[in-house]
């Protein structure tokens, strides 16, 4: 299993990021997939998840209403769409599939929101 996290960076408050997990080695239509972040000094949040198909999504109460969880299947891909960012939306975020019992994170990908 490989999860491969891209696309953040550097963003002024108010902007917007996409977010992708590229994903390998295991049926990628066939697991629910998350999106977590871990700020400095803080605990490792799950901020959004979705079901295999991509009908049903959940999101924390941080960023609900600004970020959206999507998939595409045919490309084994998970992407975060992050809008209205704000400087405490700053961490690493990466991707997340449980297989067959065994927790799978990607890399990480750096999202800073700041003037």
């Amino acid at each position: 299993v490989q999860l491969v996290d891209s696309g953040g960076g550097l963003v002024q408050p108010g902007g917007s990021l996409r977010l992708s997990c590229a994903a390998s080695g295991f049926t990628f239509s066939g697991y629910f997939m998350s999106w977590y972040r871990q700020a400095p000094g803080k605990a490792r949040e799950q901020v959004a998840s979705i079901s295999s198909s991509g009908s049903n999504t959940d999101y924390s109460d941080s960023v609900k209403g600004r970020f959206t969880i999507s998939r595409d299947n045919a490309r084994n891909t998970v992407y975060l769409q992050m809008a209205m960012l704000k400087p405490e939306d700053t961490a690493v975020y990466c991707c997340h599939v449980r297989v067959r019992g065994t927790h799978y994170w990607g890399q990480g990908t750096q999202v800073t929101v700041s003037s």
